[in-house]
């Protein structure tokens, strides 16, 4: 049967299936869904775990032999079995249906990356789906990721307001394992919660990168000249291009709902609301200063957030990102 990732801790809390086949492109997720399947036979008595790469020289024979054998204690074993997407050829599909035909003393874990659909429709599949459990993951995209990471967060007993997490989501750039990492830092910290927007910047990028929130404010104070002293300080001081995007952008995106904030915070989001009138616009421009900062479109991104940021303080006469995109192609 198939059993999505968020479900299979409860799965396994059950008698262990005899085999678990767990496929996706996300590593982390890949691997934490294996370790939870090991760590689940472990305590049902597998105690002995044995590592299979399906590679050149490779014969699916030797798991039978594996299983088969006794080690010197009589452990029950872990087949632990990592597979390119490749070598699931017409003698792995037989192996695998011959695998699950028979009673084995054994677990046989597969790993794989990310199934084509053809393979998903193959004889050995659908053996592997009546007989054990399968666990597809799919990649999370950017509307899924705040998601994502507020499950994490509660895993791990933290709570940090919605727009902390946006601020979050637009940091890690979709790298799970950065995610999952900084989530880490985090439970080291123990933070009074919930955790505030401010609080998680200040904690994730030292204090210095508290000083993103003052450039902000001198954006939306309408203060030209504070915005370009306080932006060549942060860059002297060795701040991410990222972390100061990300700063702004979790912040246009609570332009529309500035409740929880001071009523001196409020009310300078509420005069720059009216100011900018809409946010997409400018999120669009974020987006070609983020596709500059990763070199994927021409132009300093350095110059182009100072620009935005200028225009976003009442500059007028500086050009947007996207204008001066149009002059480079």
């Amino acid at each position: 049967m198939q059993v999505k990732a968020e479900d299979l801790a409860g799965n396994l809390s059950g008698t262990l299936a005899g085999v678990y086949l767990i496929s996706g492109d996300e590593t982390l997720l890949v691997e934490e869904c294996c370790d939870a399947v090991i760590a689940a036979a472990r305590t049902q008595g597998f105690s002995e775990r044995r590592v299979h790469h399906v590679e050149s020289g490779f014969k699916w024979q030797d798991l039978f032999n594996d299983a088969a054998s006794l080690s010197l204690f009589a452990e029950r074993k872990i087949l632990d079995v990592r597979i390119g997407i490749k070598k699931f050829d017409r003698e792995g599909s037989q192996a695998l249906r011959d695998w699950v035909a028979q009673e084995q003393d054994a677990v046989l874990l597969l790993r794989t990356g990310r199934l084509e659909p053809r393979q998903r429709n193959s004889s050995w599949f659908k053996a592997l789906d009546k007989a054990g459990v399968i666990t597809l993951i799919w990649p999370i995209s950017p509307a899924q990721l705040p998601r994502w990471l507020k499950r994490r967060l509660q895993e791990k007993g933290l709570s940090i307001e919605p727009a902390g997490i946006q601020y979050l989501a637009d940091r890690v750039e979709g790298n799970l394992l950065a995610a999952a990492q900084e989530v880490d830092k985090l439970t080291l910290l123990g933070l009074p919660q919930p955790v505030s927007l401010e609080v998680l910047v200040d904690c994730l990028d030292d204090a210095s990168h508290f000083n993103a929130f003052d450039l902000l404010d001198a954006v939306m104070a309408a203060e030209p000249a504070r915005v370009v002293r306080i932006l060549a300080g942060l860059r002297e001081e060795g701040v991410a291009l990222f972390a100061i995007l990300g700063a702004l952008t979790s912040q246009l995106r609570r332009v529309a709902n500035p409740r929880g904030m001071p009523p001196a915070k409020q009310r300078l989001i509420q005069k720059f609301a009216q100011r900018i009138r809409r946010v997409d616009p400018v999120l669009a421009e974020c987006a070609i200063i983020d596709q500059q900062g990763k070199g994927q479109l021409r132009g300093d991104p350095w110059v182009s957030l100072e620009r935005l940021l200028l225009r976003l303080a009442t500059v007028r006469v500086l050009s947007l990102p996207s204008e001066d995109q149009r002059l480079l192609t």
